[in-house]
């Protein structure tokens, strides 16, 4: 069986970007966003008060714009959302696992919510072999510089990338890579962006 899914990153609170998101989710097997839904830790709720019309199983990620504990809370009433942050989640066959968070910690100050590469490795521990991984951050060396030769990624996610060759990595936070696709390995790498990226796989 093929899926058709629905990529996403970096939102920041944008309510019409929220609102085409629905209107195209009808498309989709399943929606992905990996990470700032917010902006700033602030504008959470309304957002996902919008992307709560989707129907469709969604994958969620917090970014560095939202702790796990912020996006559950505004999840709660989401009965297709299943929010990721160092565990996993089949959907119709397809394992998703999930990794949150600025890694490595960003220069932003104490309201992103950041990881170390060492507690990056650790929540990643779990991490299934061939699954889609959906993190924040991008892995290091795959879109991941801003600017050009300044590598911004962590190498605890390329490490398990090349350890773990998931079937997907979806990404974000680096908003000049948005849009854009690489290859770690046979593994592509999508940085989804706030208009979207579209991927189908065979299950």
């Amino acid at each position: 069986m093929k899926l058709e899914l629905h990529l996403y990153s970096d939102l920041h609170g944008r309510l019409d970007i929220c609102t085409k998101i629905v209107q195209r989710a009808a498309q989709a097997d399943v929606v992905v966003i990996a990470g700032d839904i917010g902006n700033l830790r602030l504008d959470l709720e309304a957002p996902i008060k919008l992307l709560s019309a989707i129907q469709k199983p969604v994958v969620l990620v917090p970014g560095n714009s939202e702790s796990q504990e912020e996006l559950r809370e505004a999840c709660r009433n989401w009965k297709t959302a299943e929010v990721l942050h160092g565990g996993s989640a089949t959907i119709a066959g397809l394992t998703f696992f999930g990794l949150g968070g600025g890694i490595p910690t960003t220069p932003f100050g104490d309201w992103s919510w950041d990881f170390s590469e060492q507690e990056a490795a650790s929540l990643l521990d779990g991490c299934p072999p061939g699954c889609v991984l959906v993190t924040h951050s991008p892995p290091w060396g795959a879109l991941d510089d801003s600017p050009p030769g300044r590598h911004l990624g962590s190498r605890a996610i390329r490490a398990a990338v090349e350890r773990l060759a998931p079937r997907l990595v979806v990404c974000g936070h680096i908003h000049s890579r948005a849009g854009q696709r690489a290859l770690i390995g046979r593994t592509p790498v999508v940085n989804a962006g706030p208009h979207g990226a579209e991927m189908a796989l065979e299950t």
